[in-house]
């Protein structure tokens, strides 16, 4: 049962993470390292709204396909490894975006993300108790 609410929980801030993502592209555009928009071919606008359909698309991931649990949590896991370079760049920048306007929080937030990772597949793997017809 805490799995099943820390995997909804995760969807939840994904969600709102994602939907700010597309209202508020500016705040975000200056997590955006060069190197992001050289691979992807987009500007740091379509880099940031991309990301956002992402967040949106897992978060509904985690709640809409239990059997593709493990590999959502993975591609999960997987994206919060992607952006962190992000984090960086805004800690490094002082880029102030939505909820991280302080050196004190955009340094803070780089230590979380490890534990979004850990979160994300923690939260999609089988309980100990579980029934394992239901894996």
């Amino acid at each position: 049962m805490i799995r099943h609410i820390a995997r909804w929980t995760l969807a939840s801030g994904l969600s709102a993470m994602g939907v700010l993502h597309f209202t508020q592209t500016k705040g975000f555009r200056g997590l955006i390292p060069s190197w992001a928009t050289k691979a992807t071919g987009l500007d740091e606008e379509g880099v940031v709204i991309a990301s956002g359909a992402v967040e949106l698309a897992l978060a509904a991931s985690l709640v809409a396909l239990p059997r593709e649990r493990r590999r959502v949590g993975w591609a999960t896991a997987a994206f919060f490894v992607a952006v962190f370079p992000g984090n960086v760049q805004q800690w490094r920048r002082r880029w102030t975006a939505p909820g991280l306007d302080t050196d004190t929080k955009r340094f803070v937030r780089l230590f979380f993300q490890p534990i979004l990772i850990a979160w994300a597949l923690w939260s999609t793997s089988p309980s100990p108790t579980a029934n394992p017809r239901r894996r």
